[in-house]
């Protein structure tokens, strides 16, 4: 048993019958954890698993395989539901998957993970094709779902995941945190790490339901008000939140709708968050703390709490972490790190715990807080020579009530263009351009919508504008929405916005 696992293990024990998973079916305390632990590894070893992978929904099981493949050193590879068949079926072939782990009450469905045959209640298994060398170490490998290409896997080792559920265990711990509700799908590793492993550290209950009961249908489909129904049935005192979960819940709160009870400590990341919605949340009582980080970093980096937070930052570096900025503005990270991607060899030493790990993402720091400007790629120059990331006028747009997507560009542009997409469909133009001139209020000048254009239909992954996790796929929006617009902005349907503010920055 690695011992960095054999160490997290142990000290799950010692939190004896306080109760450490819940799901729909039951519940299991942190000291008949072993035993659970313990029949997965026996089935695991008889079949000779090697690579395997978690199609499995949330709940108390995928965490249970989860922990018996970090005590065995075995290879886990979460599979996000959220995926799309075509990219599953590129994370089982590139990490080389011998056994996958599905619902037994879906055995039938092994058709659709073709190679694959039965060989336990809920256990496939195959020969593969392809089996790629791992860097030494590599226990876990995530997959990152970027704007192009298929999902790329990083490795990770046990001693950089638990290091940085130690970190945020410690958040937990000061916050007295005894239950903790999983709202992020655990094939995210934001969720597996910060919800579930610093969950367990931390002594709390874990709780862990279907997808559906959270609210969350298919690749992008979510529906806020079972999610608040949720949320008062199981009053959590923790949460990780997605940008766009917490703006459900702020909008509900406005709108007149109570807050669920006994929230201590709701994490929100995974995008740029404006910090209007921020200031609201402080507003309504919420206890909002925006973090930082990313899967080549084992998850979470940086993240405000109770006793250091800064709103429009996402706080200071956690204490496994260091970050620094360099001198063209990215920000990078060592510590807890990834051993390397799949299938690529890393530079010799470029990937030792005291390097410096590009991110792609701008910032820089205030009083030891990190603020982010948004990803270095996706950053454009206008045609007056400013600079502005597109994140930061999407977010502000998106917060507005009738908005519930946008894409902004203006490279080498005059002005700039954002395609909105309503949030309802009998939404007018007029309602529209209201909100535009809302979030253009707080914005400066050049950073501003200066025209916009309705969106023909919802980003989504079906139509290839957005990614199978959320993210705007900008290089096809540009494709297909830049012709329409009209490089005079004199194109039909695009919209002028006035202005009554003035002022620049």
């Amino acid at each position: 048993m690695p011992d960095a696992s054999e160490s997290f293990l142990a000290c799950l024990v010692r939190h004896g019958g306080r109760p450490a998973l819940r799901g729909e079916g039951g519940e299991l305390a942190y000291d008949r954890l072993p035993e659970a632990v313990a029949a997965c590894r026996a089935l695991l070893d008889s079949v000779g698993a090697r690579r395997v992978a978690l199609a499995l929904d949330n709940g108390p099981q995928w965490a249970l395989w989860d922990l018996a493949l970090l005590a065995d050193g075995r290879v886990c590879v979460p599979l996000p539901g959220f995926f799309s068949p075509a990219q599953q079926v590129h994370v089982l072939d590139s990490a080389g998957v011998d056994t996958l782990i599905v619902d037994p009450a879906t055995i039938a469905g092994a058709a659709g993970f073709p190679g694959f045959a039965a060989v336990a209640p809920g256990v496939l298994q195959r020969a593969p094709a392809h089996v790629a060398t791992l860097p030494a170490g590599t226990v876990k490998i995530t997959y990152t779902s970027g704007t192009t290409g298929q999902p790329k896997g990083v490795c990770l080792s046990a001693a950089a995941q638990l290091a940085v559920a130690r970190s945020v265990a410690q958040i937990g711990a000061a916050c007295a945190v005894e239950r903790h509700l999983g709202v992020l799908p655990l094939a995210t590793l934001l969720e597996n790490i910060a919800g579930l492993y610093a969950g367990l550290l931390a002594g709390a209950r874990v709780e862990l339901l279907p997808m559906r009961t959270i609210g969350f249908s298919g690749g992008g489909g979510f529906d806020p008000a079972r999610f608040l129904q949720t949320l008062h049935a199981h009053r959590p005192h923790s949460l990780i939140l997605l940008p766009q979960m917490l703006l459900a819940l702020v909008g509900a709160a406005e709108q007149g709708h109570a807050l669920p009870a006994g929230l201590r400590f709701v994490a929100v990341g995974g995008g740029q968050v404006s910090p209007r919605l921020l200031q609201r949340s402080e507003a309504l009582g919420l206890p909002v703390y925006e973090g930082y980080g990313l899967s080549e970093c084992a998850s979470v980096v940086c993240l405000n709490t109770p006793s250091a937070r800064r709103i429009g930052t996402v706080g200071r570096p956690l204490p496994h972490a260091g970050v620094c900025i360099g001198d063209d503005g990215e920000v990078q990270v060592r510590g807890a790190r990834m051993l390397g991607y799949l299938g690529e060899a890393p530079p010799a030493d470029a990937l030792a715990a005291h390097a410096w790990l590009g991110t792609g993402d701008l910032g820089h720091f205030d009083d030891g807080f990190l603020v982010l400007h948004g990803r270095r790629k996706h950053q454009f120059i206008t045609a007056y020579g400013r600079n502005v990331n597109p994140e930061w006028v999407e977010a502000e747009l998106v917060q507005q009530g009738p908005i519930a997507q946008a894409w902004v560009h203006g490279e080498a542009r005059p002005e700039n263009l954002a395609v909105l997409v309503p949030r309802r469909a009998d939404c007018s133009d007029v309602e529209l351009e209201a909100a535009v001139a809302a979030a253009n209020a707080g914005l400066p000048d050049y950073a501003r919508a200066h025209r916009w254009l309705r969106a023909e239909a919802p980003f989504t992954p079906a139509n290839g504008l957005l990614t199978a996790n959320g993210r705007l796929r900008r290089a096809a929006l540009a494709a297909h929405y830049l012709p329409r617009s009209g490089a005079d902005g004199g194109a039909p349907g695009v919209h002028f916005t006035s202005f009554s503010d003035e002022t620049e920055t």
